[in-house]
């Protein structure tokens, strides 16, 4: 499934249940958003979108730990998975959070970045009472890798939406 119809799939499944999804995004900077955005109707379930690509950002905006960020950097899972939960908090509306809330962390490239290799991405997701990381290995320059992963997030999100019939 390509890209364009995964966000498709997504915007209708959310649409249909009446669930809000709000995003965080450092390694992707906009574009998982973009891909969201340029289904007509996606307005109605996409709260917003966080650009955290500042690391400072994640901690003071998302609310990511300092003290995670200290110790193991931007490009960590725990650190995507606070970014997911921290997207779904400050994305609410009133007093409800947005019922899912994705983040993107990692290397594009072109050189190593803390230590990790170019295309080491991390998916962070999160739902009320779950949370989960997924880690990827892409290849390619800056725009593949940037590309895969917004596929990457979108096709985790779309596995969890669809797991749920």
């Amino acid at each position: 499934m390509t890209t364009e119809e995964l966000a498709t799939k997504i915007v209708a499944i959310l649409t249909e249940q009446r669930l809000t999804l709000a995003l965080a995004e450092s390694l992707t900077g906009g574009l998982l958003c973009a891909s969201l955005v340029a289904v007509p109707g996606a307005s109605a379930v996409l709260n917003g979108s966080v650009v955290a690509y500042n690391t400072a950002i994640k901690h003071q905006v998302l609310g990511v730990d300092a003290s995670l960020l200290a110790i193991h950097g931007t490009v960590y899972p725990d650190v995507a998975a606070h970014m997911a939960m921290g997207a779904r908090d400050i994305l609410g509306v009133g007093d409800q959070q947005a019922y899912f809330g994705l983040a993107t962390t990692g290397v594009a490239g072109p050189g190593p970045h803390e230590g990790k290799e170019p295309g080491t991405v991390f998916i962070g997701f999160a739902a009320t009472g779950f949370v989960e990381t997924r880690n990827f290995q892409f290849t390619g320059g800056r725009h593949a890798i940037r590309q895969q992963a917004v596929h990457a997030a979108l096709e985790c999100l779309h596995d969890y939406l669809t797991s749920e019939d």
